[in-house]
């Protein structure tokens, strides 16, 4: 194969490899330019490097997708093999019969691939809303953020970051895998969300502080030979979180993502944000980064309105190079940098 074929089939299999592992829509596959490779001899080859790359990927070996997905995927494998070559690929089929034979389940689990080579992987619910919440599922505007934060490491390393709505952990925990934080507080309200939470913290291998209200030593204390950050997960109700129990918590830098979804809300993280503007009167108030994905543009004006009222500075962060996880890209999404 010649080197241009062999990058073009490279980057065909990291597109399939990263989409599967995320669970993401079977649109979103590059189908067009499979099929274009699979007329050429090596077409079985390349067939079988993606089974490698997806369904027996050692993530989704230990952490499987969605069943129906899994079916879905590999019906769809095997549509374009069919249609291209007329000797049955019997390794697909194989895959096919294991994952007709396995359990439907009401939750799965996403990973998302991060260029240490170390990955994120999470428990989701299947549900975009479940039990009341949205947040059991991984919504853009946090792929978005943990893009960002990827990509400017030197905001978080050595520093205590307050997540505000954490749901499923994803960007929490890409940044406490890539960008060395000193500590790392996930926060929600939603018992639910908290008990996926934990669980997908502890999935990722870091052990969890028994309570963020009674930590061994400050947050803020400076250990830098630590090798994972200490991470701790607080139940916060914005509305009736008070100033001394966010200063508790002592954070340098606050994030959240995909929390602006009603005006109810909205009005809930400002006056979140104004407490922690007030929780460190001797000394410099963190700076906050709040990404969303615009989806009503009177909601964001909104946001940008109550914002100015209570006197908190914003700016837009420009948008970021690097398209590390696979989303919807029709999407417009922004990241607001706040000055509490």
């Amino acid at each position: 194969m010649a080197p241009e074929e062999t990058a073009d089939a490279a980057r065909l299999l990291w597109s399939f490899e990263r989409r599967f592992l995320a669970a993401r829509a079977l649109r979103s596959f590059p189908w067009q330019s499979l099929e274009e490779k699979l007329r050429d001899s090596s077409g079985s080859e390349l067939l079988l490097d993606i089974l490698q790359k997806t369904v027996h990927h050692p993530l989704c070996m230990r952490h499987p997708p969605p069943v129906k997905y899994a079916r879905s995927f590999l019906s769809e494998l095997i549509r374009k093999h069919e249609a291209v070559h007329t000797e049955p690929l019997d390794e697909l089929y194989e895959a096919l019969a294991k994952v007709l034979t396995a359990e439907e389940s009401t939750r799965c689990h996403r990973s998302y691939l991060l260029p240490s080579g170390d990955a994120v992987t999470l428990a989701e619910s299947l549900a975009i809303i479940s039990h009341g919440t949205t947040g059991l599922v991984t919504w853009n505007a946090a792929l978005y953020l943990a893009e960002w934060a990827l990509e400017h490491p030197a905001a978080f390393a050595h520093r205590t970051v307050l997540e505000l709505g954490s749901g499923a952990g994803l960007t929490g925990l890409a940044i406490c895998k890539t960008c060395r934080p000193r500590a790392f507080v996930f926060s929600d309200c939603h018992s639910l969300v908290l008990e996926q939470l934990r669980g997908n913290i502890l999935l990722n291998g870091f052990s969890l502080e028994p309570s963020v209200s009674t930590p061994s030593e400050p947050p803020g204390h400076d250990t830098p030979q630590a090798e994972s950050p200490r991470v701790t997960v607080a139940r916060l109700d914005w509305d009736v979180v008070t100033v001394p129990q966010l200063a508790a918590l002592q954070p340098d830098i606050v994030i959240a993502a995909d929390v602006l979804y009603c005006p109810e809300t909205l009005l809930s993280l400002v006056g979140v944000l104004q407490k922690l503007s007030a929780c460190r009167k001797d000394q410099r108030a963190p700076d906050a980064y709040v990404a969303f994905t615009v989806r009503n543009p009177e909601t964001y004006q909104l946001f940008i309105t109550e914002l100015d009222q209570a006197g908190i500075l914003w700016e837009v962060v420009p948008g970021h190079d690097q398209k590390l996880f696979p989303y919807e890209e029709c999407s417009e999404m922004t990241i607001l940098k706040l000055t509490l």
